[in-house]
């Protein structure tokens, strides 16, 4: 049997009175999403446990069948392990993003959606002057990246707020707080000097683009060491494809195939069809394969109704109509089972993340019909089936 795992970030949300009443995702165009619908099973899943954060990292780690709060690994310390960055026990990883602040509001947690190129570069001026014993900076994707901290656990403990929560909100009340924070504010400040000179920041302001004005640290993490690989906890090969460190990392650390596809993206500019291509691809030599698309997520992040809108078509157009037409050519292997699923909702009127359980659509061999005629929230909700905790639902595609 070959299975193929397509995880839409952030798709789910709320119904939205510019959309008719409408979620994002029953306003989309799925034919595909529905035709599996209407071959299997629909339902919802819990991915985030109560009382924890409904982040992508503790989401993404349900999808992937682990349990989030025994397994959990920071996510700083996720993103670094995409980074090749091996963590020594006194150090700790945290994401750090290259930030928009302007009159003391968070104006752009993306500073702009600056692309990769230039975010490197301004990463590569802090490191050049900042970079100690202590901090070491490493680059990630766009405005993604890591910050090591070296000799000060303390940070664990601190109060972080994620830079995606406060957008348009004044940021004085949502810096680090607790222990270690005062490490990590001199730093900020530090930063925040050397970013006004940047020369990558100059030519940012001439184009009338967003500068990166200030870094943003959250999400810490330390050294990984009890995660079992998806393989010997699961008994079959997997690989997968994602544009952002996150998803990438978490595939280091459970021992699946990261794979490069040319043209995948975390935005819009993603390449579909390629990444369904060489997603599908890896089921020659692997039984499993975990397409994961960012774009829905961020356009919920950046309150874009239409843009999330179109992003979910065009993941069920060119990766869902793909997986469905590849069914046939596994049928030696005992056919294909696909499971497609978001980690979390990520409302549009909210621009962040939501805890609300979220709906999956299970075709394939052996997967029975419950009744639902398209794929969305209501008609998930409609099946009366709540799969909880969430990580029950890899257990269903491989069962």
């Amino acid at each position: 049997m070959k299975h193929c795992v397509i995880i839409l970030d952030g798709a789910a949300g709320w119904p939205l009175a510019g959309l008719g009443g409408n979620t994002t995702l029953s306003a989309a165009r799925t034919p595909h999403l529905d035709a599996l619908a209407r071959e299997g099973t629909v339902g919802l899943a819990v991915t985030v446990p109560e009382g924890h954060e409904p982040s992508s990292s503790t989401a993404c780690t349900s999808i992937l069948g682990y349990d989030p709060v025994a397994d959990r690994v920071g996510r700083g310390a996720i993103e670094a392990a995409s980074m090749g960055v091996t963590l020594a026990p006194d150090e700790v990883a945290l994401r750090m993003n290259l930030v928009n602040i302007g009159d003391g509001v968070m104006r752009s947690y993306a500073s702009g959606r600056i692309p990769t190129d230039e975010s490197r570069a301004i990463v590569g001026e802090l490191s050049e002057v900042l970079a100690t014993p202590t901090f070491t900076f490493h680059p990630g994707v766009a405005y993604r990246h890591v910050l090591v901290v070296k000799g000060h656990p303390e940070l664990l403990e601190a109060v972080y707020e994620p830079a995606h929560d406060i957008t348009d909100k004044p940021v004085a009340s949502h810096l680090p707080m607790g222990p270690g924070s005062a490490l990590l504010l001199e730093l900020m400040d530090r930063a925040r000097e050397l970013l006004r000179r940047s020369p990558v920041n100059a030519r940012r302001t001439e184009r009338g683009q967003l500068p990166a004005t200030d870094i943003w640290p959250f999400w810490p993490g330390k050294a990984q060491s009890g995660m079992v690989p998806f393989e010997k906890a699961r008994g079959v090969r997997g690989a997968m494809t994602s544009g952002v460190d996150l998803l990438n990392g978490l595939a280091v650390l459970a021992g699946l195939t990261r794979l490069h596809v040319a043209g995948v993206s975390d935005g819009p500019d993603n390449d579909y069809a390629a990444q369904a291509e060489g997603g599908l691809a890896a089921l020659a030599d692997h039984d499993l394969v975990i397409i994961h698309v960012e774009s829905p997520d961020e356009a919920g992040h950046a309150g874009d109704a239409d843009g999330k809108v179109a992003a979910i078509e065009a993941i069920d157009r060119e990766i869902v109509s793909r997986a469905r037409a590849a069914a046939a050519r596994f049928a030696r292997d005992g056919g294909l089972r696909i499971l497609a699923m978001p980690d979390h909702p990520t409302p549009v009127a909210l621009k962040t993340h939501a805890r609300e359980p979220v709906p999956f659509v299970l075709a394939g061999p052996g997967i029975a019909r419950n009744g639902a005629d398209r794929y969305d929230e209501a008609a998930a909700a409609a099946t009366g089936m709540t799969l909880d905790p969430g990580h029950l639902v890899m257990a269903r595609l491989l069962g």
